[in-house]
């Protein structure tokens, strides 16, 4: 059985038996499972197909002799020109000085390596003499420990096919085999280990990628399903006239993009199942409404709504407007840690009486001190900025609360996929009509006096700004702009002119408060900070987001961060300066000053960084698959995705043809074994 230990295999005793548990192999199955991390032998294709950074194989013809230069003592640099399909490329070759000789004008030869599509340029690793040998075998390279050597992995692997091949059973229904032309689970183990061609292993690859993809998403679907069943809410009975008549008193109209959201969540507060929803809108697209509206219609209700945010001066923001727009019969509280004394006695007793409808606050909200009556609506703003456990905490104070998490943070579809497969998500994909776009510009840091001559021009005509700094001080090995050193520039030069303020995260919360509300009062003019403001506060009179060293941040930091202007009516500007040497650096300048979408950034960010880059694969959850690749493969995960929907929500789990597949699941890497049951 496939299920046996990996010490019933041939030639596998004990010793060897300890060796393979270190890289995961306890059973046969484990060893058939346990795939090729890459291929020797890469396969030959026209220029126009090769992707920019992969590692390719080209066929060219020598024109030159090769050039060789020296630096840094006896490193090396050989250049050499080919000419592949009537295009001249460059190979380089690093301290392999002796490779000159191998290149002679008018020979063939095979090289593989790095490839730059910017600059139709090859970093070699390998070459040889002739053209590509199809017939000559594609290798397989595995990951290993210790002393383990590739000869060996292989050998374990074909006797184990030898053995147990015929007992490797067909876990996907024939219909999803037939419909995506997909090889049966034996014949893609047996290619992906010794492959007969390219198009074969291609084809073994694109089923272990969906598979993987399938196995991960039925658990988040059926964690979904469960979650809808087993966690009863408290259908609420919505007035729709009521939330009517309160759109039409707003200053503004609502967009298409709100309205779709609104009546997703209005469709959740009427269900029998607890709402647990993620809302994703980009800076400025019109959350805050979007939480004033479904707080009303709870409270209509007859009962409470919560919304927690991040800061204590965003709480105090989120209550003024709040006030500004619903009508005077709704009482609204806020609850924070300055709130003390008799004040907060008083605002904790109308929590628990049920005279406080709507309750603003940060990490008060979830102390013990605080009991609501009726708990109905909780809304968590800036998700991510908040513990598991202290989203849960202010959750369960309601009684089977509906729970809103509302995010600013573009989340690409792929990951949202990945990470939140088992939440309801809605999208704003729409700004306000009348916004003004904020005018982006990169420029190099030789730029800096005319940048901050245009800085104090805005600010002489009644406007603010921010300048972000990466550092905090100044550092001996990070050649990079700092705030103390900024702050303590800008206040000499602009004594008496204006005010300047410094803002960093080892700052007292109460010192950071005090900073952003002299700014959001217009008594700090040129606010210095490090990323701390990326989140929070809304300042309308600020109009330029200065961003000291751009380079060194992902480009969805670098929106959030541009997000901070043009929250007003007047003008606002974001100005990169920087000057990056790496081209993902150029990359990430040039997008940025191309589009101000923040969800195109974030896929562009994905594609540029990965996602364990983004998110860091443990802390986020992500699986670490063995072939697929949440970027690469998008278009695999969302079939996957929509084929573990049917799957669950149809209940096909139960009939015969999906048994094999079940059971795999339950004893698959990501698996809760409960949820299946």
């Amino acid at each position: 059985m496939l299920t046996n230990s990996i010490e019933e295999l041939k030639g596998i005793g004990p010793k060897v038996a300890e060796k393979l548990h270190a890289i995961g192999i306890y059973q046969i199955q484990d060893l058939l499972e346990y795939f090729p991390i890459r291929y020797d032998q890469y396969e030959q294709k026209p220029l126009h197909e090769l992707t920019h950074q992969d590692k390719v194989t080209i066929v060219g013809k020598v024109v030159h002799p090769p050039q060789i230069s020296y630096f840094q003592r006896r490193r090396s640099r050989l250049v050499v020109t080919l000419q592949v399909d009537n295009v001249a490329v460059k190979g380089i070759i690093f301290n392999r000085p002796f490779a000159k000789d191998h290149f002679q004008p008018g020979e063939t030869m095979t090289v593989n390596g790095k490839w730059d599509q910017h600059r139709l340029q090859i970093t070699i690793d390998q070459y040889r003499k002739g053209t590509l040998d199809e017939n000559s075998p594609i290798n397989p390279i595995y990951s290993s420990k210790g002393d383990l050597k590739q000869a060996q992995i292989k050998k374990w692997i074909r006797t184990a096919l030898q053995t147990y091949q015929s007992e490797i059973e067909e876990i996907l229904p024939a219909t999803y085999l037939e419909n995506y032309k997909l090889p049966s689970r034996a014949d893609a183990i047996k290619e992906i280990h010794f492959p007969t061609s390219f198009q074969h292993l291609k084809h073994a690859k694109r089923r272990f990628i969906y598979e993987e993809f399938l196995i991960f998403q039925l658990q988040m679907q059926q964690l979904r399903k469960n979650t809808k069943e087993q966690t009863k809410g408290n259908a609420k009975n919505i007035d729709d006239q009521e939330i009517e008549r309160l759109i039409e008193s707003f200053p503004f109209q609502l967009t298409a993009a709100q309205m779709k959201v609104l009546q997703e969540i209005k469709q959740d507060l009427t269900s029998p199942y607890r709402m647990n929803r993620l809302l994703q809108g980009d800076v400025g697209s019109g959350k805050t409404a979007i939480a004033m509206v479904s707080m009303y219609a709870v409270v209509k209700a007859g009962q409470q709504a919560a919304l927690m945010v991040p800061t204590e001066i965003l709480a105090e923001q989120h209550e003024a407007s709040i006030r500004e727009v619903l009508p005077d019969d709704i009482t609204i509280m806020r609850l924070t840690s300055s709130v003390k004394g008799k004040k907060r006695k008083e605002v904790l007793e109308a929590i628990a009486t049920g005279k406080c409808d709507i309750l603003i606050g940060t990490h008060a909200l979830i102390q013990d001190e605080v009991k609501f009556e009726n708990l109905g609506y909780v809304i968590i703003d800036e998700q991510h900025r908040f513990g598991v456990k202290q989203r849960n905490t202010l959750q369960e104070k309601g009684l089977l609360a509906d729970t809103l998490y509302m995010t600013a943070t573009p989340i690409p579809r792929t990951l949202s996929i990945t990470m939140y497969g088992d939440m309801d998500v809605s999208k704003i994909d729409e700004m306000p009509k009348g916004r003004q776009p904020i005018e982006t510009y990169w420029v190099k840091p030789n730029m800096m006096n005319r940048v901050f001559a245009f800085v104090y021009e805005q600010v002489k005509q009644g406007s603010q700004a921010y300048i972000i700094c990466p550092l905090i001080e100044e550092s001996e090995k990070l050649d990079i702009q700092n705030a103390l050193d900024m702050y303590q520039h800008l206040s000499l030069t602009l004594e008496g002119r204006c005010k300047v303020g410094l803002m960093h995260g080892r700052l007292p919360q109460e010192d950071k408060e005090t900073v952003m509300r002299e700014f959001a009062n217009n008594e700090i003019q040129i606010l210095v900070s490090t990323t701390v403001v990326e989140v929070g506060v809304n300042v309308p009179n600020a109009t330029v987001m200065v961003i000291q060293d751009a380079d060194r941040f992902g480009l969805s930091q670098l929106h959030q961060l541009r997000g901070r202007v043009g929250r007003g009516n007047k003008k606002s500007y974001c100005i990169l300066m920087a000057d990056p040497k790496g081209e993902t650096g150029q990359e990430r300048m040039q997008i940025m000053s191309e589009t101000t979408d923040g969800f195109e950034l974030a896929e562009k960010d994905l594609q540029l960084r990965g996602a364990g880059d983004i998110f860091g694969v443990k802390q986020s959850g992500l699986p670490e698959f063995k072939l697929a690749d949440i970027v690469h493969d998008y278009r695999a995960l969302e079939t996957a995705r929509n084929d573990a929907y049917h799957i669950i929500f149809e209940n096909k789990l139960l009939e015969p043809e999906y048994e094999r597949l079940k059971s795999y699941v339950e004893n698959s890497l990501f698996s809760d074994s409960t949820l299946l049951n």
